[in-house]
């Protein structure tokens, strides 16, 4: 007899705790194989295709392309085992075959087949654990209007859980937010915990003085989305301005406070200038989700936490250029710009490890790394991303290059894994690329310090007591001061300057 096992969103690594299905990869009916990937979901961090650990078939999928899943929330359904055929859905497979619910588990009794070893962090095991049937509390409505939910039992995005009957409520629940994430009337019970997954939806609640216990979810078993939340606020403010010139109960005898404290909420979310009447009809929205999202989280952390400064230099690249003129002229593969630039840098940080740290501010400690993991800025169709040269300062020139090509084709195609976006302790940005001179880089949290290098022109520059015409370049460092003075810091972009100005002071660290 076939049994249906439920596949989650597996914990991708790194910390992150959502994912945004960007193209499923199979459809319902369909047979798939152990370890076949089903899915591809873009984190922020990269682009993943995530393999299922069960062969069977897919009897339903769980989540539209573009919705956001919390690590946890079902993915799909697989029918494993003899008679897995007759799961094959004889209905229209855009409805998914009538898929059974997200909160569906098998009993206790089942058995399980054998899983596919760890693919990715936190799943795929010999034996799958044994899942309990849920038992859901009386007196509270079923499907997408029930106000209590389990861990990992729907989504954290937009849409609904599922195609078909996979998470379907009430009529009208396809709108997020609208049919069921609504606010409670005052005579609604609250019981049992809040059906909240994402721990964005409670901060996202918690800065706007929002209580979650007050909506009913949209999502599967009533979990409270992320849309919930946004559409609560929204409504709140548009009933803002009215609600603060009355006073009184309302006729339900609920008092307006809580209105008008969501309404606050909401306002304080609005830049200047846009909250209320200001906003146009024209104006568009972009969500900050995905890489998006977490640059703008990292950099704005780093600019809270981290006391920066910033010095510069210009230094004459001629003899650099002519260097890697004379390097690809020989045989062997060419060898790039950027790849000897970050040879500078490893070696600038032999000599200043006080850049080659970060600073651990719970233990109140400086820690210095004794390895160079080289980050690099990487401008990609999906955003700004920073690929990560492992072990940097054992490479010549050479394996710098090819490590550098093959990263970044990868970020341009979305490949590159977390591990490969993680973890660095200096960053290299060449902004010259764009096209102009100098710019004020913000340090890559956690690390301690960048250097950006502009772009490399022909100036007036003395040289040998003479004007010449010279290729300049300008270099800057950012540098978090709480990990060195400005003489370590200037002491280090002046090395680096020497470099590029007479690379064979290098020779004196190979």
């Amino acid at each position: 007899m076939a049994q249906v096992l439920e596949f989650k969103l597996p914990d991708l690594g790194e910390g992150l705790t959502e994912a945004e299905i960007v193209r499923w990869l199979v459809q319902v009916g369909d047979v798939v194989a152990v370890d076949q990937p089903v899915v591809e979901v873009e984190t922020a961090k990269a682009m993943v295709e995530v393999p299922c650990p069960y062969g069977g078939v897919v009897t339903a999928r769980f989540g539209e392309e573009g919705a956001e899943l919390p690590v946890g929330a079902p993915l799909l359904t697989v029918a494993v085992g003899e008679g897995a055929e007759g799961h094959r859905p004889a209905a229209d497979p855009g409805t998914d075959g009538g898929a059974a619910r997200a909160g569906e588990q098998p009993g206790a009794g089942e058995r399980r087949s054998e899983g596919s070893g760890n693919v990715l962090v936190g799943y795929g095991t010999s034996e799958a654990p044994a899942r309990r049937r849920r038992v859901r509390p009386q007196g509270r409505a079923s499907g997408a209007a029930a106000g209590s939910g389990t861990a990992g039992a729907g989504t954290a995005g937009s849409g609904t859980a599922g195609s078909g009957t996979a998470g379907a409520g009430p009529s009208g629940a396809g709108v997020p937010g609208r049919a069921n994430g609504r606010v409670r009337g005052a005579a609604e019970p609250v019981d049992g915990p809040v059906p909240v997954i994402s721990p964005l939806v409670r901060r996202l609640a918690r800065e706007n003085d929002l209580d979650l216990r007050e909506l009913t979810g949209s999502g599967p078993d009533g979990l409270i989305l992320r849309a919930d939340v946004e559409y609560a606020l929204r409504a709140a403010a548009a009933q803002g301005g009215r609600a603060a010139r009355e006073t009184g109960p309302h006729p339900d005898g609920t008092v307006r406070e809580q209105a008008l404290a969501a309404t606050a909420g909401a306002a304080a979310t609005e830049p200047a200038g846009v909250a209320g009447s200001a906003v146009s009809p024209g104006d568009v929205r972009i969500p900050l989700k995905g890489v998006r999202g977490a640059v703008a989280d990292k950099l704005a952390r780093s600019r809270r936490e981290i006391p920066d400064a910033t010095c510069w230099v210009d230094a004459d690249a001629t003899e650099l250029m002519r260097a890697r003129a004379a390097m690809n002229a020989a045989s062997g593969p060419k060898i790039s710009l950027v790849a000897l630039l970050a040879r500078i840098c490893t070696a600038a940080l032999a000599r200043f490890p006080e850049l080659n740290s970060t600073v651990d501010t719970q233990a109140r400690e400086i820690v210095r790394f004794d390895h160079v993991h080289l980050g690099f800025a990487a401008q990609t169709d999906r955003g700004l991303v920073v690929p990560v040269v492992r072990d940097a300062h054992a490479r010549d020139a050479e394996a710098l290059t090819s490590e550098f090509a093959r990263l970044t084709e990868a970020a341009r195609a979305g490949r590159l894994t977390p591990g490969e976006l993680t973890g660095g302790t200096f960053t290299l940005n060449n902004y010259g690329v764009f096209g102009v001179d100098g710019s004020t880089p913000i340090v890559n949290h956690p690390e301690a310090a960048m250097l950006g290098v502009g772009r490399i022109v022909p100036k007036p520059w003395v040289h040998e007591g003479e004007l010449a015409v010279r290729q300049v370049v300008q270099l800057s460092l950012t540098f978090d001061h709480r990990v060195c003075d400005g003489g370590t810091a200037g002491g280090f972009l002046r090395y680096v300057a020497d470099c590029v100005e007479q690379p064979a002071v290098l020779l004196r660290t190979l």
